[in-house]
């Protein structure tokens, strides 16, 4: 087995990932000329420059950025695998995910996770976009990939949009439609989609990248087309809308782990369509980590609240 110099490697990791050869050299306890020393070491010995330097400006080359990913797995496994036959309980882990999904939909579920097992200590880390799955991130992820090379993902949800509004919005919407004659009754089972259109549409951006794309979309979806004089109101983000409905607003488009409607009384459901987004959201973590004890308990707790709250019951059927 030829290995390249092995005391070499953590310092590497450490000027990578504090960006600074004085940092790494405070953090392991030596001077920054031995610091240099290993990393000159290491790309002796590969050959590659794994670092470029501009002044005071230190960046990873594309070489390093690569061998950092494979270095830190290793490390971490190490790492691991030295805890564990040590004794020590792997029930750290961190969690990365998208921040309007654990506000809207972990964080409340929380309680149950320390109820079932309060000897696990996790770490969220909340992100804005898809997290890039490495051991760099967290342990485990919420993602919309599935099919990245050496990780397990287990289904969570299926997205889906449907309308909502604040309660009082709601009852305003109905008395103003019923005395026009447009709906049968004072409070309705379903509603004319097209109706919608008469009210002030919050719009989210960030769903589909395009403004007005949302309701566009859920109106294409029974054979309707916005009409021209739609009143909107734009937001970068899901959660906005939200709050913008549960305010009066109007109405907005939104999905089934940011509404529960046992959580959410001065919100209603309206009794329309769903559209799929095309959206799905998976538990990920690296296979090779599945027997560790930490990662198999986030796991199973969150496909059994996921069923219990009524996520899964949201994939449709293919």
């Amino acid at each position: 087995m030829k290995l390249p110099p092995l005391k070499a490697l953590p310092v590497f990791e450490a000027v990578a990932r504090l960006n600074s050869f004085s940092r790494a050299a405070d953090e392991l306890s030596v001077s920054q000329s031995a610091v240099s020393h290993q990393i000159r070491l290491l790309e002796g010995y590969l050959g590659e420059y794994l670092f470029t330097r501009q002044g005071r400006y230190l960046a990873l080359t594309e070489h390093g950025r690569h061998y950092l990913e494979g270095v830190t797995s290793a490390l971490f496994q190490i790492e691991r695998a030295s805890e564990q036959l040590q004794g020590k309980p792997d029930t750290q882990v961190r969690l990365a995910l998208f921040s309007s999904f654990a506000v809207r939909w972990l964080i409340p579920n929380l309680p149950y996770l320390q109820r079932q097992h309060p000897e696990l200590d996790l770490q969220l880390e909340m992100i804005n976009e898809s997290p890039q799955l490495s051991d760099r991130v967290a342990d485990c992820f919420i993602t919309l990939q599935n099919d990245h090379r050496g990780f397990t993902t287990d289904l969570l949800y299926t997205e889906r949009l449907f309308p909502i509004c604040s309660r009082t919005y709601w009852q305003h919407m109905c008395s103003d439609l019923y005395h026009e004659g447009l709906i049968e009754t004072p409070e309705p089972s379903a509603i004319e989609p097209g109706l919608l259109m008469r009210y002030p549409l919050l719009s989210t951006f960030s769903i589909f990248g395009e403004q007005k794309d949302d309701w566009r979309r859920w109106l294409a979806e029974v054979g309707l087309s916005l009409d021209p004089g739609t009143r909107f109101q734009h937001f970068s983000h899901m959660l906005l809308g939200l709050e913008a409905a549960r305010h009066h607003q109007g109405l907005a488009l939104t999905n089934d782990y940011m509404y529960n409607a046992n959580e959410d009384p001065d919100l209603v459901r309206l009794p329309c369509h769903t559209l799929i987004t095309g959206d799905r959201f998976f538990f990920a973590f690296k296979t090779s980590r599945r027997q560790e004890a930490g990662i198999q308990m986030v796991r199973q707790w969150i496909r059994q609240r996921a069923a219990i709250t009524d996520l899964l019951d949201a994939i449709p059927a293919s």
